[in-house]
């Protein structure tokens, strides 16, 4: 289908059938490089959760019971059917979401890559192990309510719903309304794979009808979530009462330590790609770059000379990095931190209010901004803002570099630049994040995910993420 043409989405996946929803309303979606409304969306609502959750636990006992062999093809079939809706989706997630082609086509393969990594982790996996004189079997929880943002839609369903079926476990998924054109394409998908009707159920709605149905629902057995710190602290409210298991991958305010041996002319590229990867719309974005004194006014002047280069426009455009923000709301949040950071005394270098020039007065667009001379208790260098806007924060020595780098309610994701690897490491070691990456922006799919502190509570990916869907029952005594 065109991109430009008006979508209305009307129905919700429960069952293994595409069903109309009980909730009534409707939620316009939004091409973000222009404003225009490109589509509706029907929201599914509570009783839509629960007919969800309901199907989900009916499936759950066939499915728990399934071997290996039988998940790992399961995972191949959705992974193949992903693959081959490819085109749509990386239209879909230029169009809907506003990501620069560029990078749209790493999130186009994102959600193959996780089906297929949980499927070759599924071959080693033990599931049942000896310890001492006991037999221990790893056991799936039972139905998973996942909950997942707008900044990388497809990727979020696939891996979290990749997990859960390596688990055993059925789910109930709760993508973003605002992403409902990929949500879309990746359910045709996932039911062209041929699951058996309620191993997966797909509930668009919102976070206060759904997602707050899910997490109190007595029949689910584990959430995992990501997203906003505040979001999952209500999810692990209203997850007490039943005790269900809970994931949470949530916000970061990530530090990116160039150290005073740096090599300048890679460490500044690196810095300024941490910071607006995503278009700044990522919870690992390296926002606060710690710089040495006694480098400063050189790192200042290059990333400066770097931001002012950053292309932030059309999508479309192959030398576009920075798209637009998710939504007008989402634009007036990056706004509002920009004046609060020239309120409080942050000395502006590149960038700034407003749009960048030459684009529509029509387009959620954000001038790639940077700031200097920012203490670390100013807000923006204590809160997530989620756009393009990187601080520069100045340090004396190694010792300040770290305790500022640790600074903070959050801990997900830290970056160390340096000329001397073993001393980077050094420096890494004492960084509390769940991910510190040494002079390189790697991701390994393999090694588990996630925040120390607020930036949330378990791990996604790799056997970490596998074990967290599942609960070790233990044997002992005669016949074990």
């Amino acid at each position: 289908m065109p991109h430009e043409d008006i979508l209305d989405i009307d129905t919700i996946y429960i069952d293994g059938r595409f069903v109309t929803p009980h909730g009534t309303e409707l939620f316009d979606l939004h091409n973000p490089a222009t404003g225009a409304v490109t589509g509706r969306v029907r929201l599914a609502d509570e009783e839509d959760a629960r007919a969800a959750i309901a199907a989900a636990k009916r499936a759950f006992p066939a499915f728990s019971r399934t071997d290996k062999a039988g998940r790992i093809a399961m995972l191949q079939r959705m992974a193949d059917a992903v693959a081959e809706r490819r085109g749509d989706l990386l239209d879909a997630i230029i169009d809907e979401y506003g990501a620069p082609v560029s990078r749209a086509a790493f999130m186009a393969d994102h959600p193959v890559n996780v089906l297929r990594e949980a499927a070759d982790l599924l071959a080693d996996y033990p599931f049942v192990r000896r310890m001492g004189t006991a037999e221990v079997s790893m056991e799936p929880l039972g139905v998973a309510g996942l909950i997942t943002p707008w900044n990388s839609d497809a990727g979020f369903i696939c891996g979290k719903l990749a997990t859960a079926i390596a688990a055993g476990c059925t789910a109930v998924i709760k993508p973003s309304e605002m992403s409902a054109r990929q949500t879309r394409i990746v359910t045709e998908a996932l039911h062209a794979a041929g699951l058996a009707p309620g191993l997966f159920n797909i509930v668009t709605g919102r976070g206060d009808r759904v997602g707050a149905a899910i997490s109190s629902h007595a029949d689910v057995a584990k959430i995992s979530f990501t997203g906003s710190t505040a979001t999952g602290k209500a999810i692990l409210r209203a997850a007490v009462d039943t005790l269900k298991r809970v994931t949470l991958e949530l916000g970061g305010k990530s530090p990116t330590v160039i150290l005073d041996d740096a090599d300048l002319s890679r460490a500044i590229p690196l810095a300024v790609s941490a910071a607006f990867m995503n278009s700044g719309q990522a919870c690992i974005a390296g926002t606060r770059l710690l710089a040495p004194r006694s480098r400063l006014a050189e790192i200042e002047s290059l990333a400066k000379a770097a931001v002012e280069t950053v292309r932030a426009g059309d999508p479309r455009d192959p030398e576009t990095t920075v798209g637009p923000m998710v939504s007008r709301t989402q634009w007036e949040r990056v706004q509002r931190y920009i004046r609060i950071g020239m309120e409080e005394g942050a000395v502006l270098l590149a960038g700034g209010e407003g749009r960048p020039e030459g684009q529509s007065v029509g387009g959620w667009f954000v001038r790639p901004t940077l700031f200097t001379a920012v203490r670390n208790d100013m807000t923006i260098a204590r809160e997530e803002i989620f756009g393009p806007v990187l601080s520069i924060i100045p340090y004396g020595d190694e010792e300040e570099a770290v305790a500022i780098a640790n600074d903070t309610i959050y801990g997900l994701q830290a970056y160390v630049l340096s000329g001397d690897t073993a001393r980077a490491r050094r420096v890494a070691d004492r960084i509390v994040a769940g991910r510190v990456l040494i002079n390189s922006l790697a991701h390994d799919p393999k090694a588990p995910f996630g925040g120390f502190k607020q930036s949330g509570i378990g791990r996604e990916y790799g056997s970490f993420g596998l074990d967290a869907f599942l609960e070790p029952k233990t044997l002992l005594g005669e016949g074990v």
